[in-house]
């Protein structure tokens, strides 16, 4: 079997290639990969190249497939997989397999470690361990993307059971954010912000009472809000608030007036940003956590903490990077549901867009960057489908589709883009 895939050779170093697979043993799985999500990782591992330590060191003569939140269908499934897995069943893969005999030790990853796995191929060859560390998952509900989104939502959900909390004079901790209290979420309008405010109104567990959002781009607060209305976060019991910060005088005395005076249960930061980050910190309440959930780039980063209420106020810190299977398991229930993920998407493109969209992540403006691998297309902004289409029907009814969803992606949108994608060109 064929595939076409983006490999990752260096700092870098991404090409985009036509090889063939080799044939599935007995404990692997053949598989089509429809679509894959580009994350900020990939763009950090396509940068460092084997600096990155989930890439392998010999990533030079042995190139990896990079993508890591993907969805498809399977292909072949090997005789040891049989009566678990059917040909044609639809599926997203948990990355962080923490494998130790992987390529890269206990840290190896599909999209980042594998020669043969990764987001942005078209077909697939599915190792050993992701099936018997059951990093396998079905997806049953509509469409790919949201399987392929399932991924980045499940590191939002791992970071909801990360914070803790505590009893003066107990050293037990109780996990997740406090049930009926203050959040709030720095930095918040970004696509993992908007996935995090997603999944905080439709978890079936604690919810806050308060949910303050900040962000200083009015743009994205507002596109925020028409996504996740007050409205509707007011049937779910709680007060819901967009705020610009940058429009305050005095953002921590602002944030904390918003709070009651007495500050935040529980405050998540999605900006690797020393100021947000020690704003953070200043508005923590009485056994405040705050989650550091913003991988920085830069392994010397740093920020100043309080460190009197550390001690006086039981204030705390946790990180999280990505999710467990049970997380991304609830993110696929959750979407099967009928959580949609498509506010997180504002760009789509096909194989071709791979490279350039990832390795310039950071400058490319909007949400998700959504790509179909067995097709060509630009990377393309949602919003630019109606100008496009003067000279592309197919622009112009996916504009059509995506007007008649409030403006987002849709399974509508994918089957039709799908279906008509050789229209489309490079």
């Amino acid at each position: 079997m064929k595939t076409k895939a983006v490999r990752l050779y260096g700092k870098a170093d991404l090409r985009l290639e036509e090889f063939e697979l080799p044939a599935i043993r007995e404990d692997e799985i053949l598989a089509k990969v429809v679509c894959d999500s580009i994350c900020m990782s990939s763009y950090k591992a396509a940068n460092q190249g084997a600096g990155h330590k989930r890439v392998p060191n010999d990533v030079d003569k042995n190139p990896v497939i990079i993508g890591h939140e993907f969805a498809g269908e399977l292909v072949e499934v090997g005789a040891k997989w049989a009566g678990k897995f059917k040909t044609g069943g639809k599926f997203s893969i948990q990355p962080a397999i923490n494998f130790k005999d992987g390529p890269v030790g206990v840290l190896s990853a599909p999209g980042y470690s594998y020669r043969y796995i990764g987001g942005d191929a078209t077909y697939v060859v599915i190792p050993k361990e992701v099936m018997e560390l059951g990093c396998l998952l079905p997806y049953s509900g509509p469409g790919y993307y949201p399987a392929s989104l399932s991924e980045p939502l499940s590191c939002v959900i791992g970071a909801m059971y990360a914070n803790y909390h505590t009893t003066p004079g107990s050293y037990i901790h109780k996990m997740g954010i406090l049930g009926g209290g203050k959040m709030a979420i720095l930095a918040g309008v970004g696509p993992m912000g908007l996935a995090a405010i997603n999944y905080v109104l439709n978890r079936e567990g604690s919810k806050p009472s308060l949910l303050v959002v900040t962000d200083i781009d009015q743009r994205r607060l507002d596109r925020a809000a028409s996504l996740y209305t007050v409205g509707f976060a007011k049937t779910q019991g709680i007060d819901l608030r967009y705020v610009n910060t940058s429009l305050m005088a005095d953002p921590v005395e602002g944030l904390k007036e918003i709070a009651g005076g007495g500050g935040y249960d529980d405050v998540f930061v999605f900006a690797p940003v020393a100021p947000v980050v020690e704003q953070a910190d200043a508005i923590l309440g009485f056994d405040g956590c705050m989650n550091f959930f913003a991988g920085p780039s830069d392994p010397g980063f740093k920020a100043e903490l309080n460190f009197y209420n550390v001690h006086y106020a039981y204030t705390h810190i946790v990180g999280t990077s990505g999710g467990n299977t049970d997380d991304m398991k609830e993110a696929l229930g959750i979407m099967s549901k009928g959580l949609d993920p498509a506010g997180l998407v504002t760009h789509i493109g096909g194989i071709n867009a791979v490279i350039g969209t990832t390795l310039d992540l950071p400058n490319i403006p909007g949400g998700k960057k959504l790509i179909y691998n067995h097709l060509e297309m630009p990377l393309t902004a949602i919003g630019d489908f109606a100008v496009l289409g003067g000279e592309n029907p197919v622009y112009a009814r996916l504009a059509e589709i995506c007007d008649a969803h409030s403006g987002l992606w849709s399974v509508e949108a994918e089957e039709y883009l799908l279906a008509n994608a050789g229209s489309l060109g490079q």
